[in-house]
């Protein structure tokens, strides 16, 4: 059986990484900085602002400054777009993530806040922002989308404005070295095109269980089911050998396994979402560790997954679906991330699924042709027989500053430098 045909990719990915991408933007009070990795900071500070954190009810005062990326144009008139941003920010620093999208009639959405970030939560707790609105998009915890794709209105360009916040005459700074967004128009569709499999092999990802934290701080959302996302972060984390010090996991209980699951949860929890799952925030908690790239993208077809593992690169999925629909599971759910690690000589796909009792029966094989169509669809039926939404094949990507000739050339198959 031949592959079938590539189709045009509805994806742009489009991210600021370099020195000469900081030095085209415009800064007040930032500067740009050189060296192996590239990245922004605070230079002379544009000025000081009160932040009123609405979690805590705490109002501190910061010293700021803003860095605003050119326009960029859209190779694909988008429904949705989601921002990632890879950072350091230590103690007493913060920063806050903006996008203001362009629309098909060249009009423009006012400034929506994507994210107020930092790794920590001692300083500010991160959070998303409710509300976001101007009639024709708006914002749904880590997703801009235009409110009636069929009105035929699209977003045909952004321009990123970040804010880098640090205690006054403290000297340190947040530094940024990736910034960007992924812009897509998925069609909808209830089923997908079946595609050929391909040999490629199983990489050796730990396995890691949410389920065995069931119950467990309920102020990150009360483990177990709740914790797929920061649990299969983990999981791809540890694959390239990142992941926290004993010393940052004292403050976790004992008794519990996996402290470090627990402490990505923590990390990754979104104080207005009330939850871990926030794409985004995921993608920094991985680009917290040292030398490590994280995006949120979507992926067009299981083809597309297969170069990326072909390369030693695991792909992070996220899937709704009923029970019935993916045979093995054992589960129906209206939104879970699990891992893709390799594909069976048949083609199925071999996955770390953290949605399972114990870290033992992690590892899942799922039948090629209903994976592929529970990922990528963008509309479903719910238990109840009514519509509801589909991921569209979006997908967190990690790998190090170090990735081979090979993985580089993965990546950019796939859309992502």
């Amino acid at each position: 059986m031949s592959p079938s045909p590539r189709q045009p990719r509805p994806v742009d990915n489009h991210f600021w990484t370099t020195y000469a991408d900081w030095r085209s933007g415009t800064g007040d009070g930032t500067r740009a900085v050189g060296g192996g990795r590239p990245g922004l900071v605070i230079g002379a500070p544009d000025g000081l602002t009160a932040h009123r954190d609405p979690h805590t009810g705490r109002t501190g005062t910061y010293e700021y400054a803003v860095w605003t990326s050119p326009l960029y144009r859209t190779g694909v008139p988008a429904t949705e777009i989601v921002a990632s941003w890879n950072a350091d920010t230590p103690p007493g620093t913060w920063l806050a993530v903006e996008l203001c999208a362009l629309y098909t009639d060249g009009s423009r959405s006012p400034w929506y806040v994507m994210g107020r970030w930092a790794a920590a939560d001692t300083d500010i707790r991160r959070s998303s922002v409710d509300g976001q609105s101007d009639g024709r998009s708006s914002v749904s915890t880590d997703t801009l989308a235009v409110a009636d794709p069929a009105s035929g209105i699209r977003l045909t360009g952004h321009r990123l404005r970040v804010t880098l916040h640090r205690l006054p005459g403290s000297g340190h700074t947040p530094t940024l070295w990736r910034l960007g967004a992924m812009a897509s128009d998925v069609p909808d569709r209830f089923t997908v095109p079946a595609s050929a499999p391909r040999r490629t092999g199983e990489l050796r990802v730990p396995c890691l269980s949410q389920e065995i934290h069931v119950g467990q701080y309920p102020e990150y959302d009360n483990g177990g089911e709740a914790w797929c996302s920061p649990t299969s972060t983990t999981m791809v984390l540890e694959y390239w050998g990142r992941g926290p010090a004993p010393q940052e996991l004292a403050w976790v209980d004992p008794s519990y396994a996996d402290p470090q699951v627990c402490h990505a949860a923590r990390h990754t929890y979104d104080h207005q979402y009330k939850g871990c799952g926030n794409w985004p925030f995921n993608a920094a908690y991985a680009a917290s560790y040292p030398d490590m790239n994280a995006v949120v993208t979507r992926l067009g077809s299981l083809e597309d997954l297969a170069v990326l593992i072909r390369a030693g690169i695991p792909v992070t999925t996220s899937q709704s679906f009923r029970k019935e629909e993916l045979s093995g599971a054992g589960y129906g759910t209206s939104g879970h991330l699990l891992t893709v690690v390799g594909f069976t000589d048949a083609g199925d796909v071999i996955a770390n699924d953290p949605a399972a009792p114990t870290n033992e029966a992690v590892r899942r094989v799922y039948r090629r042709r209903e994976f592929e169509n529970v990922w990528l669809r963008t509309k479903r039926y719910d238990a109840r027989g009514n519509v509801a939404s589909g991921t569209g094949g979006i997908c967190y990507l990690y790998w190090p500053l170090d990735a081979t000739p090979a993985q580089r050339k993965a990546l950019a198959a796939v859309g992502v430098r």
